[in-house]
């Protein structure tokens, strides 16, 4: 099998457990079985990690492909540190929970700074419309 240079030194990595960060803002936690030139990534016995506050919660994923395009961050888990954490692992609905609480109050502020800017003459294009300028 021929591999391209840059990803000769992830091969050592192949079947170690590793920490992921997609560009969408997602953590992944799982074991690296797979890397291509592009850096497309399959993980296995993925979870989903979210964090909110000192809290966190996993959510169990599975076999994961990853775009190589989409990887922000790659980095292997120390397995004798993976569980020296500050933070309280919570159930998977407990977090979902927190995370939508902590997204309605983003939402709610972001609505706040919106209108002060429109109460002083200011506006702020949405993100959704910057490509028609």
């Amino acid at each position: 099998m021929n591999y391209m240079p840059g990803t000769a030194s992830l091969i050592e990595d192949i079947d170690k457990k590793h920490l992921v960060l997609l560009r969408d803002g997602r953590t992944l936690i799982g074991f690296l079985r797979s890397i291509d030139q592009f850096a497309n990534l399959v993980l296995h016995q993925t979870v989903e990690r979210i964090h909110v506050g000192k809290k966190y919660g996993d959510i169990p994923r599975g076999i994961f492909v990853v775009r190589g395009e989409n990887v922000v961050l790659l980095g292997e888990i120390d397995l004798e540190k993976e569980s020296d954490t500050p933070l309280q692992q919570v159930s998977i609905e407990e977090i979902l929970e927190e995370q939508r609480v902590e997204q309605q109050a983003r939402l709610e502020a972001e609505k706040l700074k919106v209108q002060a800017l429109k109460d002083r003459g200011l506006s702020i294009p949405r993100a959704d419309t910057l490509d028609e300028y």
